[in-house]
């Protein structure tokens, strides 16, 4: 499963997730879709976010069991701390 967050993105890329993923709440997205779809979406998405920012988190083979990818600019910056995942605020 994959959730993709977005902040202060055109309209029109909210429509466009919600043809692969649900929107349970304004701006969160949810689904599972194969790794090759989810990294489509997630070029669609760098490209079409112009100033916003998105976060996706998903999952991965390592010792936490997800990866997280961002993309603009984000209040909460993520950080590899020795192969762990960590967010700094």
């Amino acid at each position: 499963m994959m959730v993709l967050v977005v902040e202060k993105v055109p309209v029109s890329l909210r429509g466009e997730l919600t043809r692969w993923l649900l929107e349970p709440k304004t701006n969160v997205f949810v689904g599972r879709v194969s790794a090759i779809v989810r990294d489509k979406i997630w070029e669609m998405v760098c490209d079409k976010v112009k100033a916003g920012a998105a976060v996706l988190a998903h999952p991965t083979d390592n010792e936490q069991g997800f990866a997280i990818r961002t993309f603009g600019a984000t209040s909460r910056a993520v950080i590899d701390l020795e192969g762990l995942t960590l967010i700094r605020i």
